[in-house]
C-alpha cells in the first residue's frame, strides 16, 4: 500500500477521493461549496461584528447567536478550503496526523454547534417563563461558563476518537472515499475490528446530541405551556414568535445531522455512497450558510442594526428583546 508504515500498518497519510462516481461533476460541486462557504463566512462574520458593535445587541440571545456563528465559521473553514484543494487542484493528499486533527475539530465543532442550540434553548426558555428575573439569571459570568462547559463537554468526548482511530491497523489501502476526515469513514479504511469507534461514536452522539435534543424538547414544551397559557392571542403570538428563529436553526441543523449520522451506521447497503458524501458536506455547510440568513431575516433588531450600519447613525434602536 502506498504511503504505509510497514512495521505498525499506520499509514504516513490517506487520498481523500472526493464523491467518488461523481468526478465529473466535481467542478459543480467546488463551485456551489466555495459560494456557501463565502456567503457563510461573510453572514457570520458579519453577525458577529454587528453583535459587538451595536449597544443594543448586548443581551443574552445575542451573545449566544455570536458564540454560534463563530463555531459556524470554525467549522465550515476546518473542511472547506481542503475540500476545494481537492476539487480545482486534485490535491488529495492528507497526512496522517493532519487528517486526525481535522476528524477531532470537525467533532468538537459539531458537538459546539448542538450544544449552543441547546444554550438558545434554554435562553428562550428563561425569558418567555421568566422575564422579570432574564437579566439577573442569563449574567455574562454565567453566558461565559456555559460556552466554555459547552466546549470542554466536546473535547472531553471528541479526544478518544482520535485514540480509536490511531490504534487501528491499516493494511487495505489508505483512500478514503469522502472529502473530509470523518471519524467513521477513516475507521472503515481500517483492516481492524472497528465496532468499539463505532459503539464509542454512538455513545459520544447520544451524549452530546441526545442530551442537547432532549433539553432543547423539554425548554421547548415548557415554553409552549407558557405560552398557550397567556389570555391574549396577540401575547401568545408575539411570546412565541421569539422562538421562530432558534427553530429553523434547529430543523437546519438536525435534519441533515441524523441522516448522515444513521445512513453511516445502518443505511449503507440502501443508499449510494455518493448522496452519504453530499448530504454529509451539506450538514457542515447548510447551516453555518442559511443562520445568518435566518436570524437577518426573522430577528427585528438585527434587522434594525443592519439599516442603522447602512444608513450610518440616523435610526434610534429601543433596547429590547423583542423580534
Amino acid at each position: 500500500m502506498s504511503g504505509v508504515n510497514g512495521s505498525s500498518l499506520t499509514p504516513k497519510f490517506f487520498i481523500l477521493n472526493g464523491v467518488p462516481g461523481l468526478e465529473a461533476a466535481h467542478v459543480w460541486f467546488s463551485l456551489l461549496f466555495c459560494f456557501m462557504y463565502i456567503i457563510a463566512v461573510l453572514g457570520n462574520c458579519g453577525l458577529i461584528y454587528l453583535i459587538s458593535h451595536e449597544e443594543a445587541l448586548h443581551q443574552p440571545m445575542y451573545y449566544f447567536l455570536a458564540l454560534l456563528s463563530f463555531t459556524d465559521v470554525a467549522l465550515c473553514t476546518t473542511t472547506v478550503p481542503n475540500m476545494l484543494c481537492i476539487f480545482w487542484f486534485n490535491l488529495k493528499k492528507i497526512y496522517f496526523n493532519a487528517c486526525l486533527t481535522q476528524m477531532f475539530f470537525v467533532h468538537v465543532l459539531t458537538g459546539m454547534e448542538s450544544g449552543v442550540l441547546m444554550l438558545m434553548a434554554l435562553d428562550r426558555y428563561v425569558a418567555i417563563c421568566y422575564p422579570l428575573r432574564y437579566s439577573t439569571i442569563l449574567t455574562n459570568p454565567v453566558i461565559t461558563k456555559a460556552g466554555i462547559v459547552t466546549f470542554l463537554r466536546g473535547v472531553i468526548l471528541i479526544i478518544p476518537f482520535t485514540f480509536l482511530t490511531k490504534r487501528l491497523p491499516y493494511c487495505r489501502g489508505n483512500f478514503i472515499p469522502h472529502t473530509y476526515c470523518d471519524h467513521m469513514s477513516v475507521a472503515k479504511v481500517s483492516c481492524g475490528n472497528f465496532k468499539v469507534n463505532a459503539i464509542y461514536g454512538l455513545l459520544a452522539a447520544l451524549l452530546i446530541g441526545g442530551f442537547d435534543i432532549c433539553c432543547i424538547s423539554v425548554s421547548y414544551t415548557m415554553i409552549l405551556r407558557a405560552v398557550l397559557s397567556l389570555s391574549s392571542s396577540d401575547a401568545r403570538h408575539k411570546a412565541f414568535s421569539t422562538c421562530t428563529s432558534h427553530i429553523c436553526a434547529i430543523v437546519i441543523t438536525y435534519v441533515p445531522a441524523f441522516f448522515t449520522f444513521f445512513t453511516h451506521r445502518f443505511g449503507g447497503q440502501n443508499i449510494p455512497h455518493h448522496i452519504h458524501i453530499i448530504v454529509a458536506n451539506l450538514y457542515l455547510l447548510l447551516p453555518p450558510t442559511m443562520n445568518p440568513t435566518v436570524y437577518g431575516f426573522k430577528t427585528k433588531q438585527i434587522r434594525e442594526c443592519v439599516i442603522k450600519f447602512l444608513l450610518g447613525d440616523k435610526l434610534s434602536l429601543p433596547k429590547n428583546n423583542k423580534l
